[in-house]
């Protein structure tokens, strides 16, 4: 039996390359998406079996968008594709049950395993994020700052560095404004840095994000 797949990305050269892959894996691709709600809309119109979701997306971005694809299709296998393998995502995205875990830049025979063993319901970690989340476990201490953040807190520190403003971000999280400011005065603490330049900074230095993604 085909598994259904939606493509989260916002590239659309990005969705037009894994289309054909999973094409000729055989896999069903049964609609794309190009930003965060996007997705969680499309998932729950057309309920496909497997969701790849891209971490940095417009809008609410991968992480918010798969918590909620998690929440609201729960039937809906979630593989988390990302640029980079190190940083905090890995081990938040994880912490919310997504069943796998892909760099772009993994070999076909790869993302045919991941496909293959999440269709299963097993999951899978491609083996260079797994190799840092098993290095981060040996260290046994901090490797990275946005570590010390919350799932929560790490979501509105994705969104600020993406440009989205506090209204945006109260809009987009369903959270009042005083909130958002909140955790944005508490992200800045956590982090140690003092404006939201900084917190750029921070960001690019640690892969949450690449320059040309920021505003």
């Amino acid at each position: 039996m085909k598994s259904r797949v939606l493509i989260a990305d916002d590239h659309e050269l990005v969705r037009t390359g894994i289309r054909r892959l999973l094409e000729d894996l055989g896999c069903e691709i049964v609609g794309e998406a190009a930003t965060g709600e996007e997705t969680v809309d499309r998932v729950r119109e057309l309920h496909p079996d497997i969701a790849l979701i891209d971490i940095q997306m417009p809008g609410i971005g991968g992480l918010e968008a798969s918590q909620r694809v998690r929440r609201f299709e729960p039937d809906c296998r979630v593989i988390i594709l990302t640029a980079h393998s190190e940083g905090p995502l890995p081990r938040a995205l994880l912490e919310t049950g997504v069943a796998g875990f892909l760099t772009k830049g993994c070999a076909f025979e790869e993302m045919q395993e991941a496909i293959t063993r999440v269709a299963a319901g097993e999951r899978y970690v491609s083996q260079d994020v797994a190799q840092r989340l098993a290095l981060d476990a040996v260290a046994g201490g901090e490797s990275n700052p946005f570590d010390r953040l919350t799932g929560r807190e790490l979501q509105v520190a994705l969104m600020l560095v993406s440009g989205e403003t506090n209204r945006d971000i109260s809009g987009a999280l369903r959270l009042s404004p005083k909130t958002v400011t909140t955790y944005r005065q508490r992200i800045l603490a956590k982090l140690e840095v003092r404006t939201l330049a900084d917190l750029l900074r921070l960001a690019i230095q640690y892969n949450l994000t690449a320059p040309d993604q920021t505003a």
